[in-house]
């Protein structure tokens, strides 16, 4: 399938199903945000506990934290935000639409306005991505603040209080999930750029002399959290950043790039940085050490991953569109089929409920198995149109498992268990229904 194609299909889908939606549609929408909807929120959310389990609450090293959205804005003047975070700018001078000058070609020389076609722009100029905002009833300089463009701040200015609260020697670190704002001159490509999004950051400070193997390891640690949610290994790649590449305050820095349907393939999935102590010196957040009493001030490694580009990603590796359709428990469809193999960790709904019909003798164990299943697990009540039509509805949302309740159900208390993956059916004992998805679901 064409890369467009892919890209059209599943916001399509994404929408139809109740993923994702553009923001005040009915308005006309705003360019660079969006809505999630019941199942993308579920599906997020799976994401960030995945994320918060795995690198916070199954370590001994790392404490949690959450910080505001909007702080104090000397907190951004001392980190070089103010003065330094910028994107560069060009502007085409017969349609003014404004632009990044990479994201339209590799040269100067040969940029073409991808809206009029002209080749005439103005001179590349730097443009703050910040947003800024007021805080306080006094509409003057004073009242200046800004949203956050990274969650990473709010922990540095907090070393000292969570290293002390917290009793934290080095190395540890500290891991935050939350929201960030950026006014990014193009947003596109469906959610992979937006204006708000949300970021999974672990802020891990170690001694400057163990920051190349702690580096080296937050990197693996990383690539292989995606590649455990079923992540395609040929999808993913690391691109270590050259020295003019990176960010004033790192030594170093590895991109993990994903290969994106996108005219430019392979881009930005997530960013490991070894930001050594730039940001704790900044903050005079450094600490005196008991025994040589010299100032500390640790190194910090930065692995830090957007959600939504996670959740494209996982997305795209997980869509399938099967030409002819898949075979049913009837027959093959003519029609082509679209599947979400999600990891069953990541899927929304694990389990959909399909009476076999609406008959009054079917709906009382419907119901009971649905409100045993429920207490345990994200379940799925349909009883609408056929069970074949049922079975592709839970296919295009990545539900892994359909129980089919039908008249034999009630002889031989039993129901069929179907399988999105192998399309495998398995006749299954009520009573010994819990027992068995604990098992299949188990990460």
């Amino acid at each position: 399938m064409e890369k467009g194609n892919i890209m059209e299909r599943l916001t399509s889908l994404a929408k139809q199903r109740g993923f994702i939606y553009p923001t005040a549609e009915i308005y006309g929408g705003l360019q660079g945000f969006w809505d999630w909807g019941p199942l993308g929120v579920e599906l997020k959310n799976n994401i960030k506990r995945s994320w918060w389990k795995r690198f916070v609450e199954s370590r001994i090293d790392v404490v949690g934290f959450d910080s505001s959205i909007i702080t104090n804005p000397d907190v951004f003047i001392k980190s070089g935000h103010v003065m330094g975070f910028h994107d560069t700018l060009i502007e085409c001078k017969s349609c003014h639409a404004r632009m990044r000058p990479e994201d339209i070609s590799e040269g100067r020389n040969s940029a073409v306005c991808p809206k009029c076609k002209s080749t005439d722009f103005t001179d590349v100029r730097e443009f703050n991505t910040m947003f800024a905002t007021r805080v306080g009833p006094v509409d003057n300089s004073s009242s200046i603040a800004y949203l956050r463009p990274e969650t990473a701040q709010g922990i540095f200015v907090n070393f000292k209080n969570v290293r002390e609260s917290m009793r934290m020697k080095l190395p540890f670190g500290i891991g935050q999930i939350g929201k960030a704002f950026r006014n990014e001159i193009t947003p596109g490509n469906f959610i992979f750029r937006s204006r708000e999004f949300e970021q999974m950051e672990l802020e891990f400070f170690c001694k400057p002399a163990d920051d190349d193997t702690w580096f080296d390891y937050w990197v693996k640690e990383t690539e292989k959290w995606f590649l455990d949610l079923g992540l395609n290994p040929k999808h993913i790649r690391e691109k270590a950043q050259k020295k003019g590449e990176l960010a004033h305050y790192a030594k170093a820095t590895i991109d993990l790039e994903y290969h994106f349907p996108f005219d430019k393939e392979w881009m930005e999935l997530a960013g490991i940085s070894n930001r050594q102590n730039f940001d704790l010196k900044a903050h005079k957040q450094g600490y005196q050490d008991e025994e040589t009493h010299e100032d500390i001030f640790p190194f910090c490694i930065e692995p830090s991953i957007g959600v939504e580009r996670a959740a494209l990603a996982l997305l795209l590796d997980a869509f399938i569109v099967v030409e002819g359709g898949r075979t049913t428990t009837t027959k093959s469809t003519k029609e082509s089929e679209m599947v979400l193999k999600l990891h069953p960790s990541l899927a929304p709904i694990k389990i959909a409920i399909l009476p076999l019909s609406r008959k009054e003798d079917l709906i009382p164990l419907s119901k009971k198995i649905t409100d045993m299943l429920k207490s345990k697990f994200s379940v799925m009540y349909d009883d609408s149109q056929s069970i074949g039509r049922r079975y592709r509805r839970q296919d295009e949302i990545g539900t892994p498992f359909c129980i089919t309740i039908d008249f034999d159900s009630l002889k031989d208390a039993a129901v069929t268990v179907r399988d999105r993956d192998t399309m495998e059916q398995k006749r299954i004992p009520i009573d010994t229904l819990i027992s068995f998805f604990q098992e299949q679901l188990t990460i």
